[in-house]
């Protein structure tokens, strides 16, 4: 972050000074007081379980020179110390990354969708990386707190910036392409990814589109060209519209798609001619994330080979698919999230590398924030389970219980294991594995299934 002035935190936040001076600067920010550089401002977060603003005087001590205040009985003890009265501090925060965005005249890709932000994320950043000195999101820190924290680590070094921007609730997107202004934006596609709070797709649809609300008319939307509501989006006179695919006619197109020891092989069709590019990680849902890394790399002027040599350098983040080669196992650690969608994806994966003489075992637990279709949609990753072949299926959790059922249902000779816990799930799968099996993981983050994953690793390292 470059240097602010308490000032100007001020007038970003329409704030009131208690204390300390105007003239003090700060250069980063943060929410967690564990984690205060010296010189930072501190902002207390209210959740549901924890006050921030009990941990302003521990961020002071830290080294923090700075605070905003929501809080009227609030005194400070160093009269020293910045303290800014604000009305809210989350929206306050988000208020100063706005104001911080404005000082950067930069390309800022936003990437959205239900399922695939942060893999697209990762290979768009690391295409981009071949060129441009790259500011991106880290982990998944894509909602209404992690995306300004984002804005404002940003630095005059950096050249492009990518954004993960996720939504679960109305009028959230339009929120954070406030904060970040996005002037080229990727949506993934639209999934069921929390139905529950947005109840159909096609709001689902209306939400991500939002990220569109702030655009000129030279930025650039980048879709999912192979997407049923995506693929209804038209050209206008507001801005571009680039579509990537597999299957309709796309502006890029992939074909001739070919997995083989972990890589993926697929020549691409766009106005550059077709070109052949390989990517280090497997399944069709990854040539969706290539693809749009590639379109958004073209728009900004890279050159085909740049792009490949990006792509090659792509790294998935921990518990995103990430293949692990044990002793005698093979696991596919895709722990961190799920829902119906890439559930589907990762089972494809399993299919895919697994080896003729091992078991295909797929550990899966319950996908949440599905609402009114909850028990449809986990049948329905059963009925795929059984389908793609999988010999044993480990089901954890209440509502994983339909998976199982509807796997069950498409093949009676599955073995089927229906747990309530990790640890027995954990038990249960040390007792199937033999030499040679490949061993999905996934679930929701509520299901914290990375406990599996972890174990597994830990038994069978080599």
């Amino acid at each position: 972050m470059e240097k602010l002035s308490v000032s100007e935190v001020l007038k970003a936040t329409s704030g009131i000074l208690l204390n300390g001076s105007a003239e003090f600067f700060v250069d980063s920010v943060s929410i967690n007081s564990k984690k205060i550089k010296k010189g930072a401002l501190f902002v207390p977060i209210i959740g549901e379980n924890v006050d921030g603003h009990n941990f302003i005087e521990e961020a002071f001590a830290a080294g923090a020179v700075a605070a905003l205040v929501s809080k009227s009985d609030f005194v400070a003890k160093d009269r020293d110390k910045a303290c800014i009265k604000v009305k809210d501090t989350k929206l306050a925060l988000q208020q100063l990354a706005a104001y911080y965005r404005k000082k950067f005249d930069i390309p800022i890709i936003g990437v959205t969708g239900s399922v695939g932000k942060t893999s697209t994320k990762e290979m768009i950043a690391s295409v981009l990386s071949e060129r441009f000195n790259v500011h991106k999101t880290y982990g998944n820190l894509n909602g209404q707190l992690g995306l300004p924290l984002t804005i404002l680590e940003l630095e005059h070094k950096h050249e492009v910036v990518v954004v993960e921007m996720g939504i679960s609730e109305p009028d959230e997107m339009d929120k954070l392409a406030k904060i970040a202004m996005p002037n080229c934006a990727v949506i993934t596609n639209i999934g069921v990814t929390h139905i529950e709070n947005l109840h159909t797709r096609e709001n689902i649809f209306k939400e991500k589109f939002k990220i569109t609300n702030y655009f000129k008319n030279s930025n650039c939307l980048f879709i999912n060209g192979d997407d049923p509501l995506l693929c209804k989006i038209q050209k206008n006179n507001m801005f571009k519209v680039a579509s990537f695919g597999i299957k309709n006619d796309c502006k890029f197109k992939a074909k001739n798609i070919f997995c083989q020891d972990e890589k993926t092989k697929f020549d691409v069709i766009c106005d550059n001619g077709c070109r052949e590019f390989v990517i280090p990680t497997i399944g069709e849902h990854n040539v969706y994330n290539a693809l749009a890394a590639i379109a958004v790399g073209s728009f900004l002027g890279l050159s085909l080979n740049e792009i490949q040599n990006g792509l090659l350098k792509f790294k998935n983040i921990a518990m995103r698919q990430n293949v692990h080669h044990l002793n005698g196992v093979t696991l596919i650690d895709d722990s961190y999230n799920a829902n119906p969608d890439s559930m589907k994806s990762a089972l494809n994966v399993l299919k895919q590398i697994s080896k003729n003489n091992g078991k295909k075992i797929a550990v899966l637990a319950d996908m949440l924030e599905l609402g009114e279709l909850t028990q449809e949609l986990h049948f329905e990753v059963g009925e795929f389970a059984a389908h793609v072949g999988v010999d044993v299926l480990i089901t954890v959790g209440d509502l994983a219980k339909f998976i199982a059922k509807g796997a069950l249902q498409h093949n009676k000779n599955i073995k089927v294991y229906s747990l309530c816990s990790n640890i027995d799930a954990l038990e249960c799968l040390k007792k199937v594995i033999t030499k040679n099996d490949s061993i999905l993981v996934k679930g929701s983050r509520g299901m914290h299934t990375e406990e599996i994953s972890k174990e597994i690793i830990s038994l069978y390292k080599k």
